[in-house]
Order: structure tokens, then C-alpha cells, then sequence
């Protein structure tokens, strides 16, 4: 477990500017708890949201997909990409989800950019 030091300019949205330290006893990546942390914040906005749309189920499929990579350990990024992209296309127009999908897209950018090959 990781505890964040300091605050971040710009109302939290740059999550790589927070510092960060390890919790005594624990080894996990840091980005990978920002990540779980973003996604499971935005499946409970997105359970909680009454409206249906068209894409719902994609999100809700791509958000749990996220949730098993993160618990697995440090995923793949061009796979985090591909889901992050499946997501915004599906939720990206309801504003009261913006934050939360603000806060996932952070924590996928934690990973860098994809390997080219």
C-alpha cells in the first residue's frame, strides 16, 4: 500500500506530480493502486448513475476488465489503452461521469506509452 505525500496542481488530475511513499510491509506498484483505485471509484459513479445508455455494458465489461488486470499486477498498457478507449466511447458524453473517467485515463497514463514494435 502507498500513501500519497503533497498535493497536486490542478485539482488532482496529475496524479504523477503527487509524491508518493511505501507503506511499511508492502510491495505493490504504486501506479497499480492508482489504477484499481480510479476504477473501482468509477464503476460505483457509473452503478449509481439512473440513466441507461447504448454503451453501458461495454463500460461496465471494460471497467471489470481493468479491475482484473490491476489485481493480477502491472497489466499490459496497450491493453490498458484499448480498454481506456472503449470506455471514453462509451461513457465519455455523460458528464457526471467525467471526473471519475478523468481519474482512470490519470492512472493509465501512470503505465506510459505503449511499446512500439
Amino acid at each position: 500500500m502507498y500513501v500519497r505525500t503533497g498535493t497536486c496542481a490542478g485539482g488532482g488530475a496529475g496524479l504523477r506530480s503527487l509524491g508518493q511513499r511505501p507503506v511499511t510491509g508492502s510491495e505493490e506498484d504504486p501506479r497499480v493502486v492508482e489504477l484499481r483505485t480510479a476504477v473501482s471509484r468509477l464503476r460505483r459513479e457509473l452503478a449509481a448513475h439512473p440513466a441507461e445508455f447504448p454503451d453501458r455494458i461495454i463500460a461496465e465489461d471494460e471497467l471489470a476488465a481493468l479491475a482484473a488486470m490491476a489485481a493480477d499486477g502491472i497489466p499490459e498498457t496497450p491493453r490498458l489503452r484499448r480498454s481506456l478507449l472503449l470506455i471514453a466511447g462509451a461513457i465519455g458524453s455523460v458528464s457526471a461521469l467525467a471526473r471519475a473517467l478523468s481519474d482512470v485515463r490519470s492512472a493509465v497514463e501512470l503505465f506510459g506509452e505503449p511499446g512500439r514494435g
